[in-house]
């Protein structure tokens, strides 16, 4: 796989490989031209979690895309919601 020519199914298949298939369901990973690999997570425990792993996630893409491809790793989450404020009844 590693000499096949890199596309974003070939990226796709590397990052479900690497991840598994619960994390793969809640992220987005699209890897720019400078090497870079942006993860969209569906929400902050998500993203801590592929930060937490980042180590063998990064050690399993190269096994699968070879060395250099993924040069460095960021994730994001959406931005969470303040939680709206109670107003206080007067009476």
């Amino acid at each position: 796989m590693r000499q096949a020519p890199l596309s974003a199914e070939k990226l796709a298949f590397a990052w479900r490989e690497a991840v598994g298939p619960a994390i793969a369901r809640a992220t987005v990973a699209v890897l720019s031209a400078d090497g870079c690999l942006d993860v969209q997570a569906a929400s902050e425990a998500w993203r801590r979690e592929i930060v937490r792993s980042e180590a063998l996630i990064r050690q399993k893409l190269e096994a699968w895309l070879g060395g250099g491809v993924v040069r460095s790793l960021r994730v994001t989450a959406p931005a969470s919601e303040p939680k709206p404020r109670r107003r206080r009844s007067r009476g």
